[in-house]
């Protein structure tokens, strides 16, 4: 590789990262902006609306909202997405190359159709009333890709060696399943898990059309008061929060997800 190939990469990284990064830097800066209209440069700090964001009900309501979506569609695509990893990865039957395509379509299509469609299924062909429940299930039909495609890739790194040498030696399907195949796709799990709960506590594509009026996530807390001129600090301070809270699981998956686990490498 050239001295400028290499000059030329480091560039367009550097200004990748200045695109991608300097706008949340500005929302941050503008958190404790004594400003309302976020003159710029700031004139003076403050932590004001950082005590008001600790305040609003209507913040604090919609992060509770979005922990108990994300933690709920986050189980329900641990179980599913590990049970379709196994199946697709253990067995050989007529059709699985399509059912891999349909459980990973649902995260390849672009959200509002996905949002659409399930708005339509739910009300029409179930007769369900949005709320709750429809984000839970809407958040779980893409979060479950994530936990499928690490659950999968762990079962093909580590093959089944130890699963039939386990068999071989009498241990039945589940105690094998306990003491050999779980520890050694535990790291893909909790990654995957990461993962789907990073997922869904930041969508918000998809639960604009798969919410009611009553029920308010994050995300879109944020979007209905961000014109508002009153709220607007305050918002910047709950994206603040959405920042960290979205950066810890993602950086711990990204972690794991490279770990070697004990049984896996023997």
């Amino acid at each position: 590789m050239s001295p400028a190939f290499k000059m030329t990469l480091r560039v367009l990284t550097a200004l990748a990262l200045v695109v991608i990064y300097v706008p949340l830097l500005l929302v941050v800066v503008n958190s404790f902006n004594a400003s309302q209209t976020f003159a710029w440069p700031p004139s003076d700090l403050t932590l004001e609306w950082w005590r008001k964001a600790a305040d609003s009900e209507g913040a604090k309501d919609a992060i509770v909202t979005s922990v108990q979506v994300a933690l709920i569609a986050s189980a329900i695509s641990l179980v599913l997405g590990t049970m379709a990893a196994m199946a697709l990865q253990r067995y050989r039957f007529f059709g699985r190359d399509t059912v891999s395509l349909l459980i990973i379509l649902p995260i390849a299509l672009p959200g509002i159709v996905t949002g659409i469609a399930l708005n339509n299924a739910f009300r029409t062909v179930f007769g369900l009333d949005l709320g709750f429940l429809t984000i839970v299930v809407a958040h779980a039909t893409f979060c479950i890709v994530t936990v499928f495609n690490n659950v999968l890739a762990r079962l093909r790194r580590v093959g089944t060696n130890l699963e039939e040498a386990s068999a071989d030696l009498g241990a039945s399907t589940f105690t094998t399943f306990r003491l050999v195949t779980f520890p050694m796709m535990r790291s893909a799990l909790i990654a995957g898990g990461l993962l789907a709960f990073a997922l869904s506590f930041d969508e918000i594509i998809v639960t604009t059309f798969t919410a009611g009026p009553q029920e308010q996530t994050l995300p879109i807390w944020i979007f209905n008061n961000l014109f508002r001129p009153n709220q607007a600090p305050i918002v910047n301070v709950v994206a603040v929060v959405l920042i960290l809270l979205s950066v810890i699981p993602i950086w711990i998956s990204q972690k794991l997800a490279g770990a070697t686990d004990g049984l896996a490498g023997r």
